[in-house]
């Protein structure tokens, strides 16, 4: 029984180190990933940088969807940039996102 006591007591403190901007991040980083389009955006920076106007064609979305959605990205820390001349070139900036991303492709592929 003091062993089911300590458990419980260990499961109790782990939640309290879990503050309300952890919370949000955690929170903001699962809404992030529960978006198609943020999804596709993000599995084509998982191999490469590309521009705005690459990944809107690639995708074949609209710029300003493209635009808005690598905001939403960036104000995350999924993505970062980088500026040549008036270009904007976007990449991954968090390998553990995009792991988790590549893992749940992964499990969905998988039968």
């Amino acid at each position: 029984m003091d062993d089911k006591l300590t458990s419980l007591e260990a499961q109790k403190n782990a939640d309290q180190h879990l503050d309300e901007e952890t919370l949000f991040v955690v929170s903001q980083t699962f809404k992030a990933l529960s978006d198609p389009t943020r999804i596709r955006i993000l599995n084509l920076l998982c191999k490469d940088e590309h521009s705005v106007n690459d990944i809107a064609e690639i995708l074949d979305l609209g710029q300003s969807t493209v635009s808005h959605q690598l905001r939403f990205l960036k104000n995350l820390r999924l993505v970062k940039f980088r500026r040549e001349g008036t270009t904007l070139y976007y990449s991954k900036d968090d390998d553990h996102i995009m792991n988790l991303l590549k893992q749940a492709i992964e499990h969905a592929a998988h039968n």
